[in-house]
Order: structure tokens, then C-alpha cells, then sequence
């Protein structure tokens, strides 16, 4: 008699992928539990009190967001035009905006700096409108928004793409135009994959350095972000980089789980498949 399909196979089968989870959680959990115990809280609040970290906290919030909202406005129609794979030039366009996230950051930092630096392609236009954007806050911005848009893209695209067709040619039928059936149709049924690719960017951005140290520089209260200032406290202040390494992990941390609790609770199916 076979024993394929008892319940203490069953549960034998499940235990064991349940176990199959520990390495990977433990390969994450140990160095972030390790990293909440490197510091003790009278250090952390002296570390608090430094005008320095403050301005790289408030400077990182800033550009996220700033980088998310530009990201909002440029990449949502490259994501609607990705949503129609049967176009000849998807695969085309859909390996550009993957590029950044497969690039090194410093490589990011340095392709900006060719292109908009004072000797770059367009630098020399922009430096005669007396624009210069390299180790300025715009150039955090746009270091942040080159690697962390294609989050938002992608995740954007998806929800683009998970809507019936029948649907909005049903309402191109009823005469509402290609605006009308964005805007009343195409945002309403996807805003959860919109607000996840935003959070997702948001997320990325915060936690950007490779490119914007290079293009942006790292310079205190104007370019000096929370990971460009954990990179100089590690050759000044320990208690410093740690202090910020923490409160990015915390800020990532209340922003995902928030932003998947709300997704899964007013959109998720209430139909789960479990391994209990």
C-alpha cells in the first residue's frame, strides 16, 4: 500500500519545505538583528543629535521622493506601452528599462556624468542656459531616478497588462477616447501595482549610492544622502553609520510591510493556498 498521499507524508512534505525556508531567512534576519545590537541607545541618541545625520535623513526623504514623483510622470507611459506586448519594439524597449537595475550603480554614475557633466554630451548645451546639474541636488535626484525607476516600470506594466482587453474596448465602443479609458479604467483597476512599483522606487532610491556619489558627489546638506553618510562614517564616526544604516532599515521596513498590508487587505482574493 502506497504512502504517497497519507497525512503523515503530508505533513512530513510540509515540514520539510518549511525547514527548506530557514537558510535564506536566517542569511537575512542574522546580519539585520546583528546590526540593531551594534549600537547602544545612548549612542544612538547622541548620534541624533548631529546636524549631519538630520541633514542626510532629510535630504534622503527629499530626493526619494522627489525621484519617485518624476519617475511617476516619465515612466508611467513607457509602463502603459509595455502593457501591450504584442508591440514589435516591446522586447526592445522592455530590455532597456531593465538595463539600470543589472548595471553597477557606479556605472550608472558614471554614464550620467558623461552625459550631463560640465564636459559631457549634453553638458555643454545645458552649462550655456547657465544649467549645471552635476553635484547638485537635481543630480541626486536624477542618479536615483536612473536606477530606481525600473521598479516602478515593471511593476506598472503588470498591472497594465492584467486588465481585460474586453473591457476598455467595450468603452472605446461607448466612445470615451484613449485618455477616458485610461484615466476611468486602466489607473482604477491597477493602482495597487502603481502604488507598489511607487513604494518599490521610493524604497531604492533611499537606499541609493553608487551612482550618486559619483554624479552627485557627497557633499553635507546638499548632495550627502543617508548611505553616502554611512560611507564617510565608517572612516569617521562608527556610531554615526550605524545610527543611519538602522533608521534606513526601519524607514524600509514600516514602508514595505504598510504598503503590503494594504494591498493585500483591500486587494488580494480572500482564497489563499496555505502549506498548513
Amino acid at each position: 500500500m502506497s504512502t504517497k498521499n497519507t497525512p503523515n507524508a503530508k505533513g512530513l512534505q510540509h515540514n520539510l519545505w518549511k525547514a527548506a525556508l530557514l537558510p535564506y531567512l536566517l542569511f537575512i534576519l542574522i546580519p539585520l538583528f546583528c546590526l540593531l545590537l551594534g549600537i547602544r541607545p545612548a549612542d544612538l541618541l547622541h548620534s541624533l543629535q548631529e546636524k549631519s545625520v538630520w541633514q542626510a535623513i532629510r535630504l534622503s526623504l527629499t530626493t526619494s521622493s522627489l525621484s519617485v514623483l518624476v519617475t511617476l510622470v516619465i515612466g508611467t507611459p513607457v509602463a502603459y506601452f509595455l502593457s501591450y506586448r504584442q508591440n514589435r519594439f516591446f522586447r526592445l524597449l522592455d530590455t532597456l528599462v531593465d538595463l539600470p537595475t543589472v548595471l553597477p550603480p557606479a556605472v550608472a554614475g558614471v554614464a550620467l556624468l558623461m552625459a550631463f557633466g560640465r564636459r559631457g554630451l549634453l553638458g555643454g548645451w545645458l552649462n550655456l542656459l547657465g544649467i549645471s546639474l552635476p553635484f547638485t541636488t537635481a543630480a541626486v535626484v536624477m542618479a536615483q531616478t536612473f536606477v530606481a525607476g525600473p521598479l516602478y516600470i515593471k511593476s506598472a506594466a503588470l498591472g497594465f497588462s492584467a486588465i481585460d482587453c474586453e473591457l476598455k474596448k467595450a468603452a472605446a465602443l461607448d466612445g470615451a477616447n484613449h485618455w477616458q479609458i485610461f484615466h476611468c479604467i486602466v489607473l482604477p483597476m491597477s493602482w495597487a501595482s502603481l502604488l507598489t512599483g511607487s513604494m518599490l522606487t521610493w524604497a531604492r532610491a533611499l537606499g541609493e549610492f553608487g551612482a550618486t556619489i559619483i554624479f552627485a558627489g557627497n557633499y553635507p546638506g546638499r548632495t550627502q544622502t543617508m548611505p553616502s553618510a554611512i560611507y564617510i562614517g565608517f572612516q569617521m564616526d562608527m556610531s554615526v553609520a550605524i545610527t543611519l544604516a538602522v533608521i534606513l532599515v526601519v524607514i524600509s521596513f514600516i514602508a514595505l510591510i504598510t504598503v503590503k498590508w494594504f494591498v493585500y487587505r483591500y486587494v488580494e482574493p480572500e482564497t489563499e493556498v496555505t502549506f498548513d
